[in-house]
C-alpha cells in the first residue's frame, strides 16, 4: 500500500473529519448564539460574558485561560469592546491557534457596518470613546447575518468536510432572520422617528435600524457617570421634546433614570441588548422579539410619539 506523501499527511492531520467538533469560546452570548446557529453539533461554544453583565467590565477569571487554552476558535466582538480585559486571558492561555491575528482567532467586526467612528483627535475628555467606532453592532439584525456568515467562511475553512453541514445551516438561519425581519419592521413602522433617551451608547446600529432617534444619554460622555448638571439639562430637554422612553441596559444603576422619569413622565424601560440578558432570551432572534415586544408595549403604554 502506497503511503501518502508528507505535505497530503499535513492536510489530513491539520482538518478534522466530519462530524469532529470544534471547541469554539466567544468573548460574548451573543457571539456564541450566532456560532451555535451555524456549527449546530459540530461546534461545542462557551461565552466568556455573560449576557447580564456589561461586556466592557468582566472579571478576568483563570477559569477562563484554561478554558482558551483548549479552544480551537475564538470569535472576539472588536472595537476595543473587550480590551479591558480579554488580551491578557488570550497571552496567558498560551494557545498561538487563539491568538490576535492567527487562524484561530475571528474578530467579527470585520465585515459588520460600523457607526459612530469618531474623527479628529480623541482625548479622555470625550470619555470611553471607541476609535474603531461603536462596538455594540450586533443589534442590527443585518449585522447578526454578516457575522453568522463570516463564523460559516471560518469553521468551514477550519472543518472543510462540514462545510456542507454548516452552510445548510447559516442558509436556515438566513432564512428565519429575513423572516423575522419583515415581523419586526411591521411592528415598528408605526414608530419611525420616535424619540428616546437611552443610558449609554449600546443602540446605535439598533436605532438606526428601525427608526428611532436618540435626543440624548443619561451618561453626559460614554462611560462617565451622570452629574447633577447632566441629568438637570436632559430632565428639561425631554420635556421640550416630550419623551416618553428612557432605555436603560439592565447593568446601569436605576436611581438618575428614574429620577429623570419622575420630573417628566416618561416611562424606564430596562431592555437587554444581549442574549442571555434575561432567562427568556435564549437566542439571537429571540433576543430583538423580546427586546422590541418590550419596547412596542411601552410605547402603546405611554402614548409616545
Amino acid at each position: 500500500m502506497r503511503l501518502p506523501g508528507i505535505a497530503a499527511m499535513t492536510v489530513l492531520l491539520a482538518a478534522p473529519p466530519a462530524g469532529a467538533t470544534v471547541n469554539v469560546m466567544t468573548s460574548t452570548e451573543d457571539l456564541a448564539a450566532l456560532t451555535r446557529e451555524v456549527g449546530g453539533d459540530r461546534v461545542k461554544v462557551e461565552s466568556i460574558a455573560r449576557g447580564y453583565q456589561d461586556p466592557h467590565f468582566v472579571e478576568a477569571k483563570p477559569s477562563f485561560i484554561l478554558k482558551l487554552a483548549k479552544a480551537d476558535l475564538l470569535v472576539v466582538v472588536g472595537r476595543e469592546l473587550e480590551i479591558g480585559w480579554l488580551p491578557p486571558l488570550i497571552q496567558q492561555s498560551r494557545n498561538a491557534k487563539v491568538q490576535v491575528g492567527a487562524d484561530g482567532y475571528l474578530d467579527a467586526s470585520l465585515t459588520a457596518k460600523i457607526l459612530e467612528i469618531p474623527t479628529g483627535q480623541i482625548t479622555r475628555a470625550m470619555g470611553d470613546v471607541h476609535p474603531q467606532g461603536n462596538p455594540h453592532y450586533w443589534l442590527d439584525p443585518d449585522n447578526g447575518r454578516r457575522i453568522a456568515k463570516a463564523i460559516l467562511d471560518k469553521l468551514s475553512l477550519m472543518a472543510p468536510a462540514d462545510a456542507p453541514y454548516f452552510g445548510s445551516r447559516y442558509a436556515d438561519f438566513d432564512k428565519r432572520l429575513a423572516e423575522a425581519e419583515k415581523r419586526w419592521d411591521s411592528m415598528m413602522a408605526p414608530y419611525k422617528g420616535l424619540k428616546i433617551v437611552t443610558y449609554h451608547r449600546s443602540w446605535p446600529n439598533f436605532v438606526d435600524r428601525f427608526g428611532l432617534d436618540v435626543i440624548g444619554y443619561v451618561e453626559p460622555r460614554p462611560g462617565i457617570p451622570p452629574s447633577p448638571r447632566h441629568t438637570i439639562d436632559l430632565i428639561a430637554e425631554v420635556k421640550r421634546q416630550n419623551v416618553k422612553i428612557l432605555l436603560v441596559e439592565p447593568y446601569f444603576d436605576l436611581k438618575t433614570p428614574q429620577s429623570i422619569a419622575r420630573e417628566t413622565g416618561a416611562k424606564v424601560l430596562v431592555m437587554s441588548p444581549s442574549v442571555g440578558g434575561v432567562k427568556e432570551i435564549t437566542d439571537y432572534i429571540g433576543l430583538f422579539d423580546y427586546d422590541l415586544g418590550l419596547l412596542v408595549a411601552a410605547i402603546k403604554e405611554t402614548g409616545a410619539k
